[in-house]
């Protein structure tokens, strides 16, 4: 073990390290996925002399030191060794350092002229931007969530029920006395824990809380790959708020960023000197919509820091699932180009081949350590079997967003109900690609913000009619087979567009419309997980069979929805009209008592009172093509669910 004397009268001490051989073979391979456990900065006794072991991937500077308020942010005052087997890692452990120490790299370029200051790219802790500065930080944490972490890949299994709030922790809840500041990671615990449990949400999905210098790019924009925002608290608090979730069986689904990253000097640009996380080409480095870098997914090292920081959310902070933004942007490489403006692969094509490996390679090192695990692609493109297994070909994924759904729904109810008829095709045609994907199913932020307004502001009528399009599109939403997600603010009606610099207008709960919002979304998460017809059968034709599709005159459409039991049947019916309809028949396959299980037009939802008065008897009248029927009362722009009698047994 070889040591030097820094300027300070500390040592450096030489031939410490974390990585094997065998990691650095994994790390140059491509396929090492913790490196956390090896690179950044972890607090360490040798030789009975507790310190602090530095290791970061350099491969192309000169020299490497760590400079801290330990040593009065000198260059120079203490070097890290270059490993000798060529791997790129600097390395050494100083003496002395503690936890809550602050650091960074200072890097020299081969050529002697670029001398830069890097944030550790594997720092656990940074300072609360706009101060850039990594912090040493332990994560132990005295964990709560063994009932949970237990069960909960039956919480996360394809057959169960998902319905995800998303939240953006800065904007969710602000303390107006108190210079409108965000809540903390610990009140949060308490508050959105609270409130997502009560509105019966089974899953929260969290807009990245990994590191971010510029608050407005919502956390798309990361540094930090493996740190917590320190806006909102220490690591602790925000393993405080996944577990506390968790000790109320909410699930937490972490939205990370592996397609792109800011050009902020501190960050992982330009890292040593040399294009070394992004493509030296600005036609496969340069991301024109965003301004940002592109990561370069052919250098194996790349891959394996990017896959380590995917499971480390799952490892240290017992996340449930990674929600992949961005995943249309990794897979062409003429994403957002016009033609000359991109390189083809080696074939010719518009395919990264690379991405495409890489997420393959992603979402079995998720699924081979943490089977209880789900990783969700934001992908808009009709790129095959996205969400199939890598062994068929597919991308791996557990679930794809359903962006044309979302599209084609949100410009329907966009239109005044007398022209709907004439666009009846964009309710039904979803179906036709409905089981070609696992699709959840979004109403994300993207939907509310730069001008887009909310949900309620894209509904058309008066008020009345805004509110009761609302909960029939809600309705709809959770009829329709796959996965759910809301963005923070639809469950109630907010009426203004998402603004980040504002808290959510919880005062509109002073007024009965928003109450009735608000009360509808809890009471449909409620049947939604106790009905098994709704969920189990999600991505399987046999849950999902047309009642009738072709009433475009009218403007309605019901549909069923199956569970694996014959029993658990219910059929959904939706008047897209403002016109109530009485005595309208709808064919079923069974006679008995059908109970109106629920009414989006009841009065506790601010609805005008008209349905069904808890169920109808069907009428042994053929409809439809099945023997039976019922003799319904639709409301205006309202949707009821109706469960089926069991079966008759002989």
């Amino acid at each position: 073990m070889a040591t030097t004397h820094a300027g300070d009268g500390k040592q450096v001490l030489y031939g410490v390290s974390q990585l094997t051989d065998h990691d650095v073979y994994l790390f140059r391979q491509g396929r090492h996925s913790r490196l956390y456990e090896k690179l950044g900065a972890h607090v360490m006794s040798v030789k009975n002399v507790t310190g602090v072991h530095f290791a970061v991937w350099a491969p192309n500077a000169r020299a490497v030191s760590v400079v801290g308020d330990f040593n009065g942010w000198r260059p120079g005052s203490h070097p890290l060794y270059s490993r000798k087997d060529g791997c790129g890692i600097w390395e050494g452990f100083i003496p002395g350092v503690v936890a809550g120490a602050h650091y960074k790299y200072h890097l020299t370029s081969q050529n002697g002229k670029y001398h830069v200051e890097k944030a550790d790219p594997f720092a656990v802790r940074t300072e609360t931007p706009p101060r850039t500065a990594s912090v040493v930080w332990s994560l132990d944490y005295k964990w709560g969530d063994d009932q949970w972490m237990r069960t909960r890949s039956e919480a996360n299994a394809l057959n169960a029920p998902m319905s995800i709030y998303e939240a953006h922790l800065g904007s969710w809840r602000r303390v107006p006395e108190e210079d409108n500041r965000s809540l903390n990671y610990r009140e949060l615990a308490v508050q959105l824990t609270d409130y997502v449990r009560d509105m019966n949400f089974t899953h929260v999905e969290l807009m990245p809380i990994t590191e971010h210098p510029f608050y407005g790019s919502w956390g798309y924009q990361t540094t930090g790959y493996f740190a917590p925002t320190a806006r909102n608290g220490t690591p602790q608090d925000c393993m405080h708020l996944v577990d506390c979730l968790h000790q109320n069986n909410v699930g937490v689904i972490l939205d990370w960023v592996p397609s792109h990253f800011p050009t902020d000097e501190h960050g992982l640009v330009y890292f040593d000197g040399t294009y070394l996380f992004e493509h030296a080409d600005p036609k496969l480095g340069y991301h024109p919509e965003w301004n940002s870098s592109i990561f370069n997914y052919g250098r194996h090292e790349v891959r394996s820091i990017l896959t380590s920081s995917a499971l480390f959310w799952l490892d240290k902070y017992h996340a449930d699932g990674l929600r992949v933004d961005a995943v249309a942007s990794m897979l062409y490489l003429d994403y957002a180009r016009e033609a000359g403006e991109w390189i083809p692969n080696e074939y010719g094509g518009r395919e990264n081949i690379q991405a495409v490996q890489f997420l393959r390679d992603l979402n079995e090192a998720v699924y081979r350590d943490f089977p209880g695990a789900q990783t969700i692609a934001e992908e808009s493109t009709a790129w095959p079997m996205v969400s199939r297994p890598t062994y068929l070909g597919g991308l791996g994924f557990g679930l794809k967003w359903n962006m044309g759904w979302m599209h084609d729904t949100l410009n329907y109810f966009a239109l005044d109900p007398i022209y709907r008829k004439y666009h009846h095709d964009q309710l039904t045609f979803s179906i036709w690609y409905a089981f070609h994907e696992n699709f959840l199913l979004p109403f994300s932020h993207d939907e509310v913000v730069h001008g887009k307004g909310s949900l309620l502001g894209k509904m058309p009528g008066d008020n009345w009619q805004k509110f009761a399009n609302l909960r029939l599109l809600f309705g709809y939403m959770y009829g329709h087979p796959g996965k759910k997600l809301l963005f923070m603010g639809g469950e109630f009606g907010q009426w203004r567009e998402w603004n980040h610099d504002q808290s959510l207008d919880w005062h509109l709960l002073e007024h009965a419309p928003h109450q009735g919002i608000q009360r509808w979304m809890q009471d449909l998460n409620h049947l939604y997980r106790a009905e098994p017809a709704l969920f189990t059968r999600d991505f399987d034709m046999s849950g999902f069979e047309w009642a009738d599709l072709h009433d475009w005159e009218h403007s309605i459409i019901s549909f069923y929805r199956k569970g694996a039991n014959p029993d658990d049947i219910i059929l959904v019916v939706c008047n897209f009209t403002p016109v109530p309809q009485a005595n309208y028949r709808v064919g079923v396959s069974r006679g008995g008592f059908w109970s109106e299980v629920l009414n989006s037009d009841a009065v506790t939802y601010g609805g005008s009172g008209q349905g069904n008065l808890g169920g109808v008897e069907a009428a042994p009248v053929p409809a439809h093509g099945r023997y039976y029927s019922l003799l319904l009362t639709l409301p205006p722009l309202g949707v009821i669910y109706l469960k089926a009698p069991r079966a008759p047994t002989h």
